[in-house]
């Protein structure tokens, strides 16, 4: 996406809703012009599943959009490749923690890949950042907030004043780390910074002996190396807002004695849809705690399925849509079901691109994607009644993305902006007599829909191709000898074989489309 120079433009007015407050906020960077954001990645031990996939589409949607508006965004995921998980697992494979946390790192990349989700700008390991970990550590213990214990090294609660404000609660009713370790702990909310070396774990040297780092200081001191010691977007899932969020604000603004993150965004889970209406033992009616509605999560403990396996089923542009078709704060419910709902309505673009492409002899996905501000000069190449009406559709577009990223609005405005093509088209014949200022306004009409929906990461290249090669050929052939045949009876009033011909094709998910000069067809 085209970008501008952010010292000589203003900024449109964005609200965000920001967990540590409870409400919305008006969006002010610490650097101007300039955006830090960070989102907890994932603990590689197994491949991933969707629900890892929410947060890296949600946030690079909302990078799409800021970068669209105007700002320059460095976007930072870290990958955990040292936990407990990891070296169970890699024990269980009898293959080395490195090797494990390369494979499932790969396998992840592999799968954002295939969701289009392209705005990452650094993915850091915790293993890369040892040293730094290290360092961040010993601060914490000479300013007297961390204390070592018998070679671990413990995160002191009480010396943080308003340890809690993430979540509201007070120190009193937080739960830490228990076990073996509990009796060295001064407190049981306390937590681990640095955990001391099991004999056959991997280990690294510290003062306090050869240890690994705890989970929460990895990010802490990951991001302060990338993005410093204050930025703007810290981001996560509902699950890790107790105990990692909190800790991590807690370990960070302790140490530097300013803000961590201006604004702490965090998505909604993936649920089960069709489950009773509980997963977990807990409602998914989406209100609740952060903690009621992370107990509803999909995850690898409650069966969900490796992400490449979904994909043998979806196409990734089915699972993006549905994914965007909810507000990001919101439970996403996810199963077939849904899935099926959002293939149906993907179609409704697909058919919509190839009816330009047929028109204009373009295709949509060679169309110029464009920024905010010049779409905003594009406007006036409308006229009447369309330059009225494509307006307030785009408007009401960015009103909801400028309104803490509502792609739920958003997605619904794209398809009232289907509607609207496909009825100018209609309304001005064009599938009968083209004129070239009809079919210049019709691609003014889809410029617009391209800059929109590029906005959302959803289009990006056309879709992957079904079969290729002699099969492909022989297909079409097939089916163009099909749709002969079907076209014969219905010439002959045989509508028993023309409607035989269309249900069977149906059954097997190939679907027609009868228009003025011909029939054409696509798998669904």
């Amino acid at each position: 996406m085209a970008e501008r120079n952010s010292s000589t433009q203003s900024f449109p007015s964005i609200k965000l809703y920001n967990t540590l407050s409870h409400q919305k906020e008006q969006f002010t960077t610490v650097v101007p012009g300039k955006v830090g954001m960070y989102l907890c990645g994932p603990t590689v031990y197994k491949p991933s599943h969707i629900g890892h996939m929410v947060g890296p589409v949600i946030f690079d949607t909302i990078k799409r959009h800021l970068v669209y508006s105007g700002w320059e965004v460095t976007w930072v995921v870290n990958i955990t490749d040292v936990d407990d998980k990891l070296i169970v697992e890699s024990k269980v494979r009898n293959m080395s923690m490195t090797a494990l946390a390369e494979e499932m790192t790969a396998d992840y990349l592999d799968n954002l890949s295939a969701l289009g989700v392209q705005g990452i700008d650094t993915m850091p390991k915790a293993t890369d950042h040892i040293e730094g970990i290290v360092k961040f550590i010993e601060g914490l213990v000479q300013k007297d907030c961390a204390y070592p214990a018998d070679g671990d090294v413990y995160f002191d609660v009480a010396k943080d004043e308003d340890y809690g404000k993430l979540t509201n609660r007070s120190s009193e009713k937080m739960q830490g780390e228990g076990g073996a370790t509990a009796s060295r702990k001064r407190s049981a909310a306390d937590f681990a910074l640095w955990k001391k070396a099991k004999p056959g774990e991997p280990s690294w040297e510290s003062p306090w002996g050869p240890g690994r780092p705890g989970w929460h200081i990895e990010c802490s001191a990951m991001s302060e190396a990338l993005l410093g010691s204050h930025f703007d977007i810290h981001g996560g899932g509902l699950d890790l807002v107790f105990p990692h969020h909190e800790n991590e604000i807690a370990q960070s603004e302790s140490l530097h004695e300013c803000p961590m993150a201006t604004y702490w965004m965090h998505n909604g889970l993936m649920q089960a849809a069709g489950a009773a209406g509980k997963v977990g033992g807990r409602p998914r009616d989406g209100s609740g705690t952060p903690d009621d509605l992370a107990a509803t999560k999909i995850s690898k403990s409650t069966g969900a399925e490796p992400f490449k396996e979904l994909l043998t089923r979806h196409r990734p542009e089915v699972i993006k849509l549905l994914l965007l078709s909810t507000h990001y704060r919101s439970p996403i419910h996810f199963g077939e079901e849904p899935l099926g709902e959002s293939a149906r309505a993907l179609e409704a673009f697909e058919r919509l691109f190839s009816r330009y492409e047929r028109l204009c002899g373009n295709s949509y996905y060679t169309l110029t994607d464009r920024n905010r501000h010049d779409g905003d000069k594009a406007i006036p190449e409308f006229h009447g009644d369309t330059k009225e009406h494509v307006s307030s559709l785009r408007s009401r577009f960015l009103e909801a993305m400028d309104d803490d990223f509502n792609t739920a609005i958003a997605v619904a405005t794209l398809f009232d902006l289907i509607r609207y093509i496909n009825k100018f088209i209609d309304s001005e014949g064009l599938e009968k007599k083209k004129t070239d200022s009809d079919l210049e306004t019709l691609t003014h009409l889809m410029l617009l829909m391209r800059e929109l929906t590029g906005t959302l990461g959803l289009f990006l290249s056309p879709p992957a191709q079904t079969s290729t090669g002699t099969d492909g050929k022989l297909l079409d052939s097939l089916m163009r000898l099909i749709i002969e045949l079907r076209s014969r009876a219905r010439k002959t009033k045989d509508f028993a074989t023309a409607d035989l011909i269309r249900d069977s094709l149906t059954e097997a998910d190939i679907q027609l489309e009868d228009r003025a000069e011909g029939t054409d067809w696509s798998i669904k």
